[in-house]
């Protein structure tokens, strides 16, 4: 990093500075983001406590000024008018801003109304995440939370289950266990990763099915943050012999009407004749 002494000598133009800040790590903020976060006037920011920490990190001081969730128009409104003669940073918590975040909004609006917008590149849970998964990334999608009600997280789910790529999810520790049975019941026989606590102590990133991950975190409750990943559907037709062995897997845990359609979403195979074979196998 360039000696903080030289940290702030010169101002940077009016506009806004899109600045990603670490995901767990203070050493992988880079040299270019430390530069604007010294040189800018203000930092709009999630949590003033958080980013705190990251600027006394850095050496620096600059006014914070809140914008998250709850930021009004009228909230928007003071930081467009203030970057019409200043420098304003807008950083995360945590990684990429505009990556599940209320940024957009405010990055659009002052591109509308001609505002210089500058978007300095750096860590992302998703791509790091993705990186060490050992899951396709030539095709990604990242997908954001999964829904908390059960049913639209199916819904969610079956709405993807044709995306031949690699799903990126964020989700919370107190939610993996359901989201893995969803995945599980919904697209059945994908590799999925758990990248949990990325950059930090405890970072891991496991993989497995659906059935292999639960066990390992029911016995091993998960903590910290999460990104979640689901391997694309397999590449080439599905046989007989392949159905039947995800039919026998849904049919652990499903009616055989509920496995026939995981089936015939999974694999794109018919689902009445999945349903008839999933009988014969209930049967036998």
């Amino acid at each position: 990093m360039s000696d903080q002494r030289d940290l702030g000598a010169r101002p940077l133009s009016p506009g806004l500075y899109i600045v990603a800040t670490p995901i767990g790590n203070l050493g992988d903020i880079t040299r270019r983001a430390a530069d604007v976060l010294a040189r800018c006037d203000a930092i709009a920011c999630e949590d003033t406590r958080v980013t705190r920490k990251l600027v006394r990190h850095l050496g620096i001081a600059r006014p914070l000024w809140r914008y998250d969730d709850h930021a009004s128009a009228e909230d928007r409104a003071r930081l467009l008018a203030a970057m019409r003669d200043k420098a304003v940073a807008l950083v995360s918590d945590a990684g990429t801003p505009l990556v599940s975040d209320p940024g957009y909004r405010l990055v659009r609006e002052a591109r509308a109304e001609g505002i210089a917008v500058t978007s300095l590149p750096g860590p992302s849970a998703p791509l790091a995440a993705l990186a060490q998964s050992g899951l396709p990334s030539d095709r990604f999608l990242f997908a954001g939370f999964l829904p908390p009600k059960d049913k639209a997280r199916r819904d969610t789910l079956a709405e993807l289950a044709s995306v031949r790529a690699t799903l990126v999810f964020f989700e919370t520790a107190p939610r993996l266990l359901k989201s893995l049975a969803a995945i599980g019941e919904a697209l059945p026989g994908r590799e999925i990763a758990v990248a949990r606590e990325l950059t930090k102590l405890h970072e891991e990133c496991r993989t497995g099915s659906a059935d292999e991950l639960i066990a390992h975190y029911e016995a091993h409750p998960p903590r910290g943050e999460i990104v979640l990943l689901v391997g694309p559907p397999g590449e080439s037709p599905p046989s007989a012999e392949n159905a039947d062995t995800l039919l026998l897997e849904a049919l652990m845990t499903q009616k055989p009407s509920q496995a026939a359609a995981s089936v015939a979403r999974a694999t794109g195979l018919e689902r009445k004749a999945l349903y008839a074979r999933a009988l014969e196998l209930q049967a036998s």
